[in-house]
């Protein structure tokens, strides 16, 4: 199994510190509020990752933090009236809710910052008695970055430079500062805020140093793997290694995987651009397994970007793997004892194809994007030896011309169909699914059906009348329906 590593910029071969075992943490959200749709991708990539693992038989020790606390959290419940600890509460409750609805399994431990401190003042003072922090006049105490020689080699960013791109004056209340990239460990209450109790002063922790000590107390000082958001590799990540590994003198993290961004219609997400979707809100319109689904649907390195029409399709491709589930179910429970049928040797030898590439895919940087409905489709309906097979997706059906929407083709025999990719007449999304559709018929399947499952009743329209409204693949001894003449 191979891991694109962000601390090396290649794909290594995944070696556990422990045989059997995996360690790993993954950055969790700042609770102030309903979480939205990017914060579901790191969740739903994570667990998916967690759960791959457990597939291939490892014992997987998985950790992801809740924030409560945060400038935000004490802003909201400011605007309410209520203490700080009450706003996350509530919404750590409602984060689980969602975290159920999309199939995200409970993490082995969800620490919370508030329930640690006492942890985090022991490291900060470790850090302070190694030379790596210092505490300014006020209380506030700093992480000292140039006594951590290898600063920046997770972001890949030379302290030099970095340090002459902070403006020469210093910001307000860090006038204690011994240099501008030094960080914040510890600071001092304000009016109205929690705090805590410390040798330094009241006050709270700095947020980098809640993930450090969460991730050493529930898993260790070193770890398999550390992941998040792309957002997270400078500053949070590369400060919780520095702070870490001065601390323990060991190597954090064997792995950093990081997950990219999540678009909406092609523009970064924001309340400003009124494109900001929390997870409840696309739970009101769409089963959320239709969410993970589309989640997966691009690898995890790769941006992705939600719009309505992507959501149908993957709501349609969720149908379909329901269904052949569900047939491959009744299947099972019908199959009789004994010694297996040449037929059903055939059968079995097809699904284990399927599963090898599957299998294949994810060793490979758990790359989901090769793994989609259509193919799961095609395989479990070979292995059915089924009379028919119906995609549903988001246009009408295959074309002569994609660009001309009167070239519908109403029937294809399967040397027609491969004639259409070899000459160009299709492409995209539709070369990977009409191969599929020729493969299923070169296997045993009799028909398949291409149709637009935006239209009310179209599995029946399809299938019971002369006309149709899609396009039907046919094997080469079928004989067409001649629609035209109807």
């Amino acid at each position: 199994m191979k891991i694109f590593n962000t601390l090396s910029r290649r794909k290594e071969e995944f070696v556990p510190i422990e045989p059997g075992k995996v360690k790993m943490y993954v950055c969790g959200p700042t609770v102030y509020n309903f979480i939205h749709i990017g914060n579901a991708r790191p969740m739903i990539v994570f667990d998916t990752v967690r759960r791959y693992f457990e597939y291939k038989g490892y014992e997987v020790n998985y950790v992801s933090n809740f924030t409560d606390v945060d400038d935000k959290i004490i802003r909201k419940a400011i605007e309410e009236g209520v203490d700080a600890e009450t706003i996350s509460k509530r919404y750590i409750a409602e984060c689980k809710k969602d975290m159920e609805m999309m199939n995200v399994k409970p993490a082995t431990k969800n620490p919370q910052a508030t329930q640690e401190i006492g942890g985090m003042i022991e490291m900060i003072n470790t850090l302070i008695e190694k030379g790596h922090a210092y505490v300014a006049a006020d209380g506030t105490v700093y992480f000292r970055t140039k006594s951590f020689k290898e600063y920046g080699k997770l972001s890949h960013k030379n302290l030099d430079d970095l340090q002459s791109g902070f403006r020469e004056i210093k910001v307000t209340g860090e006038e204690g500062k011994e240099d501008p990239t030094d960080f914040v460990l510890w600071k001092p209450k304000k009016e109205g805020e929690p705090f805590w109790e410390s040798p330094w002063c009241q006050g709270r922790p700095g947020w980098h140093i809640e993930c450090s000590e969460m991730s050493k107390k529930y898993l260790g000082e070193s770890i398999d793997i550390h992941g998040g958001g792309e957002d997270l590799i400078f500053p949070h990540h590369e400060n919780e290694i520095a702070q870490s590994e001065a601390c323990s003198c060991k190597e954090f993290s064997h792995y950093w995987m990081h997950n990219a961004f999540l678009n909406i219609d092609n523009r970064k997400m924001s309340k400003s651009l009124g494109n900001f979707f929390t997870v409840r809100e696309i739970g009101e319109k769409y089963d959320l397994q239709v969410l993970r689904l589309f989640m997966l649907s691009a690898q995890y390195r790769s941006p992705l970007n939600f719009s309505a029409d992507l959501m149908e399709a993957s709501k349609n491709s969720l149908e379909r793997i329901r269904t052949a589930a569900e047939h491959q179910a009744d299947c099972l429970k019908a199959a009789k004892e004994g010694e297996m049928t040449a037929e059903e040797k055939q059968n079995q030898a097809a699904v284990e194809e399927l599963v090898q590439k599957f299998e294949t895919a994810m060793d490979d940087d758990f790359n989901t994007y090769n793994i989609n409905a259509d193919d799961a489709a095609c395989a479990i309906a070979e292995a059915l030896n089924a009379e028919k097979l119906a995609f549903l997706t988001d246009i009408e059906g295959v074309y002569k011309d994609p660009k001309d929407p009167e070239s519908l083709i109403s029937e294809l025999h399967v040397q027609e169909a491969r004639d259409l990719i070899t000459n160009g007449n299709v492409g995209g999304g539709m070369i990977p699914k009409l191969q599929g559709c020729i493969d299923a018929i070169g296997n045993g399947v009799s028909r398949v059906h291409i149709m637009d499952g935006r239209i009310p009743h179209c599995l029946l329209l399809e299938i019971f009348t002369n006309k149709g409204i899609g396009t039907a693949i046919l094997g080469e001894n079928k004989e067409k329906f001649n629609h035209e003449d109807e």
